[in-house]
């Protein structure tokens, strides 16, 4: 390949989105580098679907592993969360390892812990804040110091991960109420 291998991810990423472009615009593709997952509410319409992918990998000499296909199913495991018709859980497999490890004893894996809950921020209320403490440790000249305060903080997150709500589309086909707190409104 003509670039750096370092660059390899990147490059195949922007490959597979170029490639792919028309249908994740459509709104029923969803690629991350080698992973293509292809959803609908149809059956007919996830055929339609699953017959336009050749057609795009073929004249560019893009193989396909039938071995690595999965097809009809309905939950998904992909990207540490499950996918199950209109809910999106965190994967309980994903959060396993993380259950055991204990408090971190260094910036590094304090780092380490602190990007592995925010890829599930989402399924967080005020992720910033239970974190804050633990993130104050890996500021610049501050001493690497696990208080009652920063325990509690990372015990609280890892229960808040294997306790996390399902996320779930809303039925577009019903009436939503907003409600403003105008009181937190910025002008």
């Amino acid at each position: 390949m003509p670039f750096d291998i370092k660059n390899a991810p990147a490059h195949f990423q922007r490959m597979t989105d170029t490639i792919f472009q028309e249908e994740i615009l459509e709104g029923w593709m969803v690629v991350y580098i080698d992973d293509i997952i292809i959803y609908s509410e149809k059956w007919e319409e996830h055929v339609q679907y699953i017959d336009r992918v050749p057609s795009k990998c073929t004249p560019i000499n893009l193989k396909i592993s039938l071995k690595k296909f999965n097809f009809g199913q309905q939950e998904l495991l992909a990207l540490g969360h499950k996918f199950s018709g209109l809910c999106l859980a965190i994967d309980q497999n994903q959060v396993a390892a993380v259950l055991l490890k204990p408090v971190p004893k260094n910036i590094k894996e304090t780092k380490s812990f602190l990007g592995f809950s925010s890829y599930y921020r989402n399924h967080f209320r005020n992720l910033s804040h239970i974190t804050s403490s633990l993130a104050k440790l890996c500021s610049k000249d501050v001493v690497f110091e696990i208080t009652k305060e920063r325990s509690d903080a990372y015990e609280r997150i890892k229960h808040e991960l294997t306790n996390a709500p399902v996320l779930i589309l809303p039925d577009f086909e019903l009436q939503f109420k907003l409600y403003i707190d105008e009181g937190r409104c910025q002008a």
